[in-house]
């Protein structure tokens, strides 16, 4: 059984036992069991599609891990100008393990 929900205005289309990297949950600490009710369709032997969401289907996971994705380095500079800058960004994201799916 597998299901696509939404969660940080991204799809994800995930089965049980499946870890995902999604944005930061904010509140969250690790073991922290996590539920999304944004489920858009549910497949398997029977598929359930939504319009826009599947009524009473749940995603079910256990936070992993709340740390940061790789530095993303952004480089710019103005030719002949003696002008260089370099700025670092780590995007927050959090782990997750998906543990069951609900209909």
């Amino acid at each position: 059984m597998f299901a696509v929900f939404q969660a940080g205005g991204h799809q994800y289309r995930v089965a049980q036992g499946d870890t995902l990297t999604i944005d930061f949950l904010e509140g969250k600490s690790e073991g922290d069991v996590v539920s999304f009710s944004n489920v858009m369709l549910v497949g398997g032997d029977k598929t359930s599609v939504g319009a826009p969401f599947v009524a009473g289907a749940t995603v079910e996971g256990i936070v992993k891990k709340q740390g940061f994705n790789d530095k993303v380095l952004v480089f710019k500079f103005k030719r002949r100008k003696d002008y260089k800058r370099t700025r670092g960004h780590k995007q927050p994201v959090t782990t997750i393990e998906i543990s069951g799916i609900k209909l």
